[in-house]
């Protein structure tokens, strides 16, 4: 098959690709139409059917894998695909593996050197409490390593939960090398677990979409209720030492309207939002250089609240 990453305007479409989304819409002349988002594992494409009542469009909905004919056009500086026919795929005539975007490092090796930063951690309740998480608790596990870190920002693809955690992790102990007076423990211990509200945050692939849950709480008040069930069971656990950490996930996003329920207080949970901004912030960077063949400027951004520019290696 063809990848999606892979085409350029001009190309003529033939391919089985996943509708990640399929929606309805109308244009301002009262004329019907689909939009659809194309989804394989090398990333997303725009698609619309200009006529739905064609006899070339068969039934199809959000998440059936689809052959797709049409013509790949650009629209505002990006690509999007004139589909001409579509038909519904039966298991079988397609792979799975070729439509989830899967992170290109390999997971059980992330994940190994996740275990070691907790080896590491010298405090004996943070390390139970992380062992709780990452050693016990087989179901957790299994959601951590296929979870995605967001539904389209960064790392938007499984496994990238994981890449996204020791991102953050790696720079958090660079800090503690920088900054002496970081209580390493607290902050390694607080960048490890940060994000693991997302787990039930988003659903897993091929969906990765919000859950009911993580649409009225959001992943930072349900990473720090976890927290405080699995510290329940730990006995002993010091008042303070739970409250600094919790602390530190209410306020890794660091500012309110970045959706922070708390502003950072101690400085842990500053460094913990610097080091979890920055590895998002690079993250998305790359994949938006990686997902263009331009150079030169590329237009603002509104992430990025800039006019981005992309450089390539002589």
């Amino acid at each position: 098959m063809k990848y999606i990453k892979d085409y350029k305007e001009g190309d003529r479409i033939f391919d089985i690709y996943l509708c990640k989304h399929k929606q309805s819409a109308v244009t301002k002349n009262g004329k019907a139409y689909d939009n659809v988002i194309l989804q394989d594992k090398t990333g997303t494409l725009d698609a619309k059917v200009w006529d739905p009542h064609n006899p070339g469009i068969g039934e199809f909905d959000s998440l059936d894998y689809i052959e797709v004919y049409g013509d790949v056009t650009s629209f505002q500086n990006s690509l999007q695909v004139n589909v001409k026919r579509i038909r519904k795929c039966q298991e079988g005539e397609y792979a799975p593996a070729d439509y989830l975007p899967v992170s290109s490092k390999d997971i059980e090796e992330m994940y190994t050197e996740l275990l070691g930063y907790i080896s590491g951690i010298g405090n004996k309740y943070l390390k139970t409490l992380m062992e709780s998480f990452f050693v016990m608790d087989k179901d957790f596990i299994k959601a951590f390593k296929q979870s995605s870190a967001a539904k389209t920002v960064h790392h938007g693809f499984v496994g990238g939960l994981l890449e996204h955690t020791l991102g953050v992790t790696k720079l958090c102990e660079y800090y503690c090398t920088a900054y002496p007076l970081l209580k390493k423990d607290l902050l390694i211990s607080a960048a490890i677990c940060h994000d693991i509200g997302k787990i039930k945050e988003l659903s897993l692939f091929p969906e990765n979409d919000y859950t009911d849950e993580g649409q009225l709480l959001g992943h930072i008040v349900m990473g720090a209720e976890m927290v405080g069930e699995k510290i329940k069971a730990v006995e002993g656990f010091p008042p303070t030492l739970a409250g600094e950490l919790k602390h530190c996930i209410l306020a890794h996003h660091g500012e309110y309207e970045f959706g922070s329920p708390k502003k950072p207080a101690i400085m842990e949970a500053m460094a913990l939002n610097f080091a979890d901004n920055t590895d998002a912030k690079m993250e998305t960077f790359k994949e938006l250089l990686n997902n263009t063949k331009e150079t030169g400027w590329l237009g603002f951004n509104r992430l990025f609240e800039s006019n981005l520019r992309a450089t390539r290696m002589e």
